[in-house]
């Protein structure tokens, strides 16, 4: 398994190379994944690169995959923007017998849905709507899709590690599609009560290939005297992920402390931490849970500006509940700072372990 990984990865870095000579930069081109996985980690500020011990480990630090000790099954509905913008994830990890390793599968999907095509509802001689135009309107839908297979192991007691596979496919209607690939990797390591996490998304860089179907345009161009666009070839830079943990008792408490930083090189400016083209995102979160069985979260995340210098920090809340097998969680962010004038977010996961 790990000469087969090694290929993967050394596969994986030659196309890249080859295939960067021909793309553009995609700035927050993957940036639909930014959602997340699981209510636990909204409530904490997204905190999670370190802390991460269950199936939601493949999004946020795949070495998290390694403390699976059962079948563990998850999935998260959320909306945002009003209803606008329906997101889901689920995932499945199976740790596989006689061994300290762990494989996962996980699938995520952002889409809006009944989005009306008025491509055919104008008459072009006419320069007005055609009549019955409703007649002429169809409805498409735009979709993200994530597919990712994960392997994790334990190196020692105290080092995991953990790969990504991931192919994202985005699909805009009848009009265009593109597909693209990348790994990623993590690690974490214990010290004690504490634990620090690393991971890199997209360690490869994603490579993302373009297709337009110009056939579903129709008379787009000489309707609206613009041209159909061509289609480019894009890259998503990596995204490194930096996080520490701390857990300390206090009677039947369990308190836990996170902080993670991500580390982009796609010039996002608005973060309130940047060097050049280098953007620094702080997460904070905070964890209380009595006797295994209710947990409260707190946390902070998107620290931005606006072009006056003003700092935004968008706070977020969150509550977890422990049943047997069963977990419930759920986070509320958006409610604060420059995001909460897009409406509050809501999110609710369950997670099962058998």
């Amino acid at each position: 398994m790990k000469s087969f990984l090694i290929l993967l990865i050394a596969a994986f870095f030659c196309i890249s190379d080859v295939a960067a000579q021909s793309f553009t930069n995609a700035k927050y081109g993957g940036d639909f994944m930014s959602v997340g996985a699981g209510a636990r980690a909204l409530g904490m500020g997204s905190a999670h690169a370190a802390i991460s011990n269950d199936v939601t480990s493949a999004y946020w630090n795949p070495a998290g995959l390694a403390h699976v000790e059962r079948i563990d099954i998850a999935y998260m509905h959320s909306e945002r923007f009003a209803g606008i913008v329906s997101y889901d994830y689920g995932a499945i990890a199976y740790p596989l017998r006689d061994s300290d390793a762990t494989i996962a599968l996980s699938f995520f999907r952002q889409g809006v849905d009944n989005i009306a095509n008025t491509l055919n509802a104008w008459d072009r001689e006419r320069n007005l709507p055609r009549e019955n135009v409703q007649d002429y309107i169809e409805e498409f839908s735009v979709a993200d899709m994530a597919f990712i297979l994960s392997y994790a192991t334990k190196a020692s007691d105290r080092l995991s590690w953990g790969v990504n596979a991931k192919v994202i496919n985005h699909r805009l209607g009848p009009f265009a599609d593109a597909w693209g690939y990348s790994l990623d990797a993590g690690t974490q390591m214990r010290f004690g009560n504490t634990v620090v996490g690393l991971h890199v998304m997209d360690l490869t860089t994603m490579m993302k290939f373009w297709s337009i179907n110009r056939s579903e345009f129709g008379d787009f161009e000489e309707t609206f005297g613009d041209e159909i666009p061509t289609g480019q070839n894009e890259r998503v830079l990596p995204t490194v992920k930096l996080g520490a943990g701390h857990s300390r008792e206090f009677g039947d408490f369990l308190v836990t402390a996170a902080a993670d930083v991500d580390v982009r090189f796609e010039n996002r400016r608005a973060y309130f931490i940047n060097l050049g083209r280098v953007s620094f995102e702080p997460h904070l979160g905070v964890e209380s849970t009595y006797k295994n069985r209710l947990s409260l979260r707190a946390g902070l995340t998107d620290v931005t500006t606006d072009p006056d210098r003003s700092v935004y920090i968008s706070p977020t809340l969150g509550a977890g509940l422990h049943l047997r097998a069963i977990f419930v969680d759920y986070g509320f962010a958006n409610f604060g700072g420059a995001s909460s004038v897009l409406g509050v977010t809501h999110r609710i996961s369950l997670r099962v372990t058998i």
